[in-house]
């Protein structure tokens, strides 16, 4: 609608200044003469809008003008009150500001919006979170947040997983992720993109050379390509299973992240077949959680490497044992 356009037009020149009308035209997906006749009703309805043409030109308000409108329909009062990754905040330092801003939006609101928002803010709930994650190790993204808002590069001390020793690296950071209660910070190390646990950052330095990021790319765009790498990864090996149906739920919810297509069912047969994919043969040991209700049909070698982690399993807990000394 026009009139959201206009609103979206006033705003950006409120927390931009100066923006080129192809950048507002790119912005709100309209062409810039468009852009230009909204100036023109933007202008004679009493607001102080002017264009400057030229190589460093743009759209721009008269210098203190300030309006407190905030032009927010029902639904986008809503979505505010709608807080995703609970937790995010804390990390941050940004409960307590939190907190104040959305007090601020609610006296902003028009009257006849508040009631729904306010529902909406006791009704939903966003936990990001997983079911059992078990204890988690503190998190300081002091020093990470302080490189990121700073443009500034860094020297992480960081360890991988399955090492005992940090490695170092000096990065160029785009900014900080929060999924599913994880923290990553997303850089680019010697200009190609990285990807760090930030629970596995054991020193952090703010170096004082600027950020080296790549032209024109975003933190969302470099997100992306880390994203797929991860979810994409092809496996090392297939491994075909069948699984008892009264256990197929929970088989398919803690084997997801292995699953390579969901089960063909009927809906009827005892058994149903599944496909996975691993990196390594030893990763199929996470099957021997089903044991009872999981059999292995291939490959061969994931069957005699599940027999043998499952013989070892049984000489510990099968049989009568020594007491250890001292016991």
């Amino acid at each position: 609608m026009k009139s959201d356009r206009l609103l979206s037009i006033l705003l950006l020149l409120q927390t931009r200044g100066r923006v080129p009308a192809h950048e507002l035209a790119d912005r709100l997906e309209v062409s810039v003469r468009t852009i230009y006749r909204d100036i023109e009703a933007l202008s004679a309805s009493g607001v102080p809008v002017y264009a400057e043409r030229g190589r460093h030109g743009g759209i721009e308000l008269l210098a203190g003008f300030r309006t407190d409108v905030t032009g927010l329909t029902a639904d986008e009062s809503r979505a505010l009150f709608i807080l995703a990754a609970q937790g995010a905040h804390a990390a941050l330092g940004l409960d307590a500001a939190l907190g104040s801003a959305l007090r601020k939006v609610m006296a902003a609101l028009p009257a006849p919006h508040r009631p729904a928002a306010e529902v909406t803010s006791r009704r939903i709930l966003v936990d990001a979170t997983r079911w059992k994650g078990g204890p988690q190790r503190a998190v300081d993204l002091e020093v990470l947040q302080d490189a990121v808002f700073a443009d500034r590069r860094l020297r992480l001390g960081y360890r991988h997983g399955g090492h005992t020793e940090p490695s170092t690296y000096t990065v160029d950071p785009y900014g900080l992720v929060s999924k599913a209660g994880v923290w990553y910070l997303v850089a680019d190390r010697r200009g190609q993109p990285r990807l760090f646990r930030a629970d596995r950052v054991r020193s952090a330095t703010l170096l004082g050379d600027p950020v080296k990021r790549r032209p024109g790319v975003e933190l969302g765009d470099v997100w992306e390509v880390l994203r797929r790498q991860v979810e994409e990864r092809p496996g090392g090996l297939d491994v075909t299973v069948r699984v008892r149906r009264s256990r197929l739920d929970m088989f398919l919810r803690l084997n997801a992240a292995s699953l390579t297509a969901l089960p063909e069912d009927d809906g009827e047969s005892e058994w149903v077949l599944a496909h996975l994919s691993y990196g390594v043969v030893r990763e199929a040991r996470t099957l021997l959680a089903f044991v009872d209700t999981v059999e292995v049909l291939s490959p061969p070698e994931a069957r005699a490497d599940l027999a043998r982690a499952a013989a070892a399993i049984g000489a510990v807990y099968g049989g009568d044992r020594a007491p250890h000394e001292g016991s």
